[in-house]
């Protein structure tokens, strides 16, 4: 690649530039031929316009000084490395170094400074933010992604020249780990992958033969066993397809069922594309995540409260059911609160698709429930034809009051939001022993919500479980604040990097890393592709 900052012409120019500008436009100062070419290059009322505006309009790529060369320097192989955090082949290198060898006046100088200045805020913004805005990939991406403003990248690169480029990535140790694996990753595809798949058959202890072998041999490339020539399901394949399991959020019985080999098989480049939405998805979440926070992957099934970036308390969990309503949505909040005997408020969209129907069939259904007014008092049932309304002009509500059999169980965890997504019991225990727990309307349940509840209050009670005890035992619906708000986030990791450095898949339950998939590919990401 041709190094711009060696380009004769520019040079020149430059040299010639620093000797014209560096002032603002005034009535008895006319504005020069590059600052005329800032300014016509900037879009009119633009942030980028603004901060030229604001600095009189002096360079800060095209200058002669060491911090321009360094700067200049900096900018051009962040674009020709951009493709290794991920990020679309977007830059066009190739053409801001034809247009700095070009050119040729002051006023060419100056167009080269707006161009450099506009792959720069177009860089920065993909590498801070992300190349894409999640709301317009799918309805269930709702997450607000913080966004720096124009000018705060343009001083930043100013007042810390180079360094600046190594603070856009996410600095967190899981964006870190993701890098390794890519690489790691991209190494494998290059030597050909894993190998042979595994038929689609069911393997376990004892068994021999040909297919036993390629499970062999697969396991082995992964790294799950030591290479060996034994061609016996022994109780070492045993243990290896269980690591398997468990790294791929599989059930741990050592058998390699159909489930099992559909994970075994999927490609290197399939597990790199999840990689690869992993960075995007990491640079949408906030920067400061929260000393203490929970994390609810829901690729994962999983809910854990994290004290300064060490799990502290993990629990399985059950989300939204994939169909078009009901998917749990990804994004940040703050708990506030938790409601011990809490009463289910039931939401408008169950009252007039689930119930009311029921209700128009037999008025003594669902009658569990309370249907109140518009003043919460209890209605007679008996009184009213539910045939005369419609899901439009039902004019009551339902509430489930406080019991063991309550839908919310016997506490919730409210982060107050606009989605009516809450983090709570549930009576239906089964659940949790499924594999894939995708089984709710929206809302987070968990598998232990009283040991979640004594983690939260251990930081405000000396006895969080005797608290906690004590106010269940009132059956009474009571809401404890929470005296340090607790940040959460509801995210969808189908790769991510555990506690101890290993790296974990998951499925796409919702489809949702597959969309994002290809809007990279829309966007110009590419990988390799290999079978194994």
């Amino acid at each position: 690649m041709r190094a711009f900052f060696r380009a004769s012409s520019v040079l020149a120019l430059a040299a010639c530039l620093a000797a014209t500008t560096g002032v603002a436009n005034t009535p008895d100062k006319p504005a020069t031929a590059f600052q005329m070419a800032v300014a016509e290059s900037a879009p009119s009322g633009s942030e980028i316009a603004d901060f030229y505006r604001a600095n009189g309009f002096t360079p800060i790529w095209v200058g002669e000084t060491p911090e321009h060369a360094t700067r200049r320097a900096s900018l051009i192989q962040a674009l020709a490395t951009a493709h290794m955090h991920g990020l679309p082949d977007a830059y066009n290198v190739e053409a801001l170094l034809t247009k700095m060898q070009e050119a040729r006046s002051v006023r060419d100088l100056g167009a080269v400074e707006m161009a450099l200045s506009r792959a720069f805020i177009a860089y920065a913004n993909d590498l801070y933010s992300g190349a894409l805005r999640p709301a317009d990939i799918d309805e269930g991406l709702v997450r607000k992604v913080q966004r720096r403003s124009t000018v705060d990248h343009m001083q930043g690169v100013v007042s810390e020249n180079a360094a600046y480029f190594d603070q856009l990535a996410p600095q967190t140790a899981q964006y870190r780990a993701l890098m390794k694996q890519k690489v790691a990753l991209k190494a494998l595809i290059d030597q050909g992958g894993w190998g042979a798949t595994v038929p689609q058959d069911k393997l376990e202890l004892g068994d021999t033969g040909p297919n036993v072998i390629k499970l062999r041999n697969r396991l082995v490339a992964m790294g799950y066993l030591k290479p060996t020539a034994s061609p016996r399901f022994d109780d070492v394949m045993l243990a290896a397809v269980k690591d398997f399991q468990t790294a791929h959020g599989l059930a741990s019985d050592g058998v390699a069922g159909q489930g099992t080999i559909t994970e075994l098989n999927r490609s290197a480049s399939d597990r790199l594309r999840a990689v690869y939405v992993a960075l995007e998805r990491e640079r949408w979440l906030p920067r400061e995540r929260g000393e203490r926070h929970i994390l609810v992957n829901q690729a994962d099934f999983s809910a854990k409260i994290v004290d300064d970036g060490l799990v502290t308390f993990e629990t399985r969990a059950v989300i939204g059911k994939n169909v078009h309503d009901r998917r749990s949505p990804e994004f940040s909040d703050e708990m506030e609160h938790m409601v011990i005997n809490p009463s289910w408020y039931v939401p408008r969209s169950i009252i007039t698709k689930e119930y009311l129907p029921q209700l128009q069939s037999n008025p003594n259904a669902v009658n569990h429930i309370h249907i109140t007014d518009r003043s919460g008092r209890q209605i007679d049932r008996g009184a009213v034809d539910f045939t005369q309304f419609t899901a439009r002009n039902f004019p009551f509500a339902m509430r489930q009051p406080p019991s063991k059999s309550n839908a919310l169980g016997l506490v919730k965890f409210m982060f107050p939001n606009q989605y009516n997504i809450y983090l709570h019991d549930t009576p239906q225990k089964s659940l949790f022993a499924r594999e894939s727990r995708a089984f709710s309307h929206g809302c987070i349940r968990l598998a232990q919500p009283f040991e979640f509840a004594y983690a939260l209050l251990a930081k405000q009670e000396e006895n969080p479980r005797a608290f906690f005890q004590r106010v269940l035992a009132t059956g009474k619906e009571t809401t404890v604040p929470l005296k340090q708000h607790v940040p959460v986030h509801l995210i969808y990791r189908t790769a991510y990097i555990g506690p101890k450095g290993e790296v974990q898949y998951r499925r796409d339950v919702y489809s949702r890393d597959q969309k994002i998939w290809d809007a990279l590919q829309k966007a110009g990401v590419a990988l390799p592709d290999v079978q194994g």
